[in-house]
């Protein structure tokens, strides 16, 4: 109740003041001022280079490493386990497809993919080479642990 209270009275405040801010005052990554609609950039093209990628954090799922453009991926079929099961990787010489996605959700172990893991573009994707529109200042565990545990060490400093 005290922050709707607080909510109104800013509110109030704001527009007591007079102030107005028109769409062309906001910042935006667009490069277009709202009302506008801007030509998206086109897409680049799918990383296709099938080499593993480092993953960046523990527990990170792997991204994919080749185009998948026309890959059915439903109830009927799933592509990615024509190379990724445990049967055809023999063949194929894809990695095989985690142990845990033939676990139910009580640990028990199956005969073939779970269904909570059978639809792969759920956690797993391809790669887009793409400038950033926002400097990305994460680090990685390795890179923070060889930094050492002095001062500012856990905020990258």
């Amino acid at each position: 109740m005290s922050r709707r209270i607080l909510s109104l009275a800013v509110a109030l405040v704001v527009a007591a003041s007079g102030v107005a801010f028109s769409q062309s005052d906001v910042a935006t990554l667009r490069g277009a001022p709202l009302a506008e609609d801007a030509e998206p950039p086109p897409m680049r093209p799918q990383i296709d280079a099938d080499l593993r990628q480092v993953r960046n954090y523990p527990e990170q799922p792997p991204v994919i490493p080749h185009a998948i453009d026309g890959y059915q991926v439903d109830l009927n079929a799933n592509k990615c386990l024509t190379c990724h099961a445990r049967a055809r990787t023999g063949e194929s010489q894809a990695p095989m497809v985690s142990v845990t996605h033939y676990m139910d959700r009580d640990g028990q172990f199956l005969a073939s993919v779970s269904p909570r893991r059978y639809f792969c573009t759920q956690c797993h994707v391809p790669q887009h080479p793409a400038d950033t529109a926002v400097d990305n200042l994460f680090i990685d565990i390795d890179t923070l642990l060889s930094r050492g545990a002095g001062p500012g060490a856990a905020d990258g400093r």
